[in-house]
C-alpha cells in the first residue's frame, strides 16, 4: 500500500528566494546610477564635486556677461536673481532632456541582460541628473543671495512646483527623443537647430509680461515659458505669474512621456538588435 504521508514527498529545491520586481528594479537602477558617476565623473568623489562646481561657475560667468548688458532687471534690483530665476529651471530642463534621450546609447550593452529595461536605464539617468542640477540650483541661489545680502521672501512650494514642472518636461521630451534619437540619426542634429532660439523665446533674460502683442500669445505655447514664470512666482512675492498654465506644462509631459514609453515598448528590441 502507498504512503500517503506528505513527508515522504521529496524536498522542494532549497535556493535563493526570488527576489520581486520591484525591488530588483531600486537594484538595477542604483547600479545604473553609480556606473554612470563612475564612468562620467570618474572613480573620484571629487570628479562628481566638479560636475557640481563647473555648471555653477558657468552660470556665474553667464550672469556676470548679461548683466553687462542687462542692468536693470525686469523685476527686482538684482539682475543676477533675475537671471538664475530663469536660467536654473531652464538648464535643469534641458540637462534631463539631454541625457535621457540618450539612455538606449548609453546603457545600450547592459541592456541585452534580461533583469535591465530600457525604463531602468531612464530612471536610472533622471534620478543622477535631477540631483545634480537640484544641487547646483541650491548653491547658485544662496550663493547670490549671499554675495549680495538680498532680502527675498521665497515661496519654497512655487518653486518646486517649478522645477517638478522642469523634469516633468524634461523626462517627456527626453523619452520621446530617446526613441527618436534611436531609430532616426538624423534628428539629432535637426533637434539641436530647433533647440537653439529656445534660450531667446522661453523669457529668461526679460519678463513675458513684457513681450508685444501678438508674439506674447505665440511664445505662450512654449512650456518653458510657463515654468520659468512659476520660478519667478516664487522668488519675487511681488510678480503675479496668472499667466501660467500647470495643467498644459504636466499635460504636454505626460503626452509625450506616454507616446515614447509606448513607441520604445513596441520597438526597443528592434533597435537593440540593429
Amino acid at each position: 500500500m502507498t504512503d500517503s504521508n506528505p513527508t515522504n514527498l521529496p524536498p522542494l529545491p532549497r535556493g535563493p528566494a526570488r527576489t520581486p520586481r520591484r525591488t530588483g528594479t531600486a537594484r538595477v537602477v542604483a547600479a545604473l546610477v553609480l556606473r554612470e558617476m563612475s564612468s562620467t565623473y570618474g572613480r573620484s568623489a571629487l570628479g562628481y564635486v566638479w560636475a557640481i562646481l563647473e555648471p555653477v561657475a558657468g552660470i556665474f560667468l553667464l550672469t556676470f556677461i548679461f548683466s553687462l548688458a542687462f542692468r536693470s532687471p525686469g523685476i527686482g534690483t538684482s539682475f543676477p536673481l533675475f537671471f538664475a530665476s530663469g536660467i536654473l529651471p531652464f538648464m535643469l530642463y534641458m540637462d534631463i532632456s539631454q541625457k535621457v534621450s540618450t539612455s538606449i546609447r548609453f546603457s545600450r550593452q547592459l541592456l541585452f541582460y534580461p533583469g535591465v529595461t530600457f525604463l531602468d536605464a531612464i530612471i536610472g539617468r533622471l534620478i543622477l541628473n535631477t540631483f545634480t542640477q537640484t544641487m547646483v540650483s541650491v548653491i547658485v541661489l544662496a550663493g547670490i543671495i549671499m554675495i549680495y545680502d538680498l532680502d527675498v521672501i521665497l515661496e519654497p512650494v512655487r518653486i518646486a512646483v517649478a522645477f517638478s514642472m522642469a523634469i516633468a518636461l524634461g523626462l517627456g521630451i527626453g523619452t520621446l527623443n530617446c526613441f527618436l534619437l534611436s531609430v532616426f540619426p538624423v534628428w539629432e542634429r535637426t533637434w539641436a537647430i530647433l533647440n537653439r532660439p529656445l534660450f531667446i523665446v522661453s523669457c529668461i533674460i526679460f519678463l513675458y509680461d513684457s513681450v508685444p502683442m501678438p508674439y506674447r500669445e505665440w511664445i505662450w505655447w512654449n512650456p518653458l515659458v510657463q515654468v520659468v514664470g512659476t520660478s519667478r512666482d516664487g522668488i519675487y512675492a511681488t510678480y503675479d505669474a496668472s499667466y501660467v498654465s500647470e495643467l498644459y506644462v504636466f499635460g504636454v509631459s505626460a503626452i509625450c512621456f506616454a507616446l515614447g514609453m509606448l513607441l520604445l515598448y513596441r520597438y526597443n528590441r528592434d533597435i537593440l538588435n540593429d
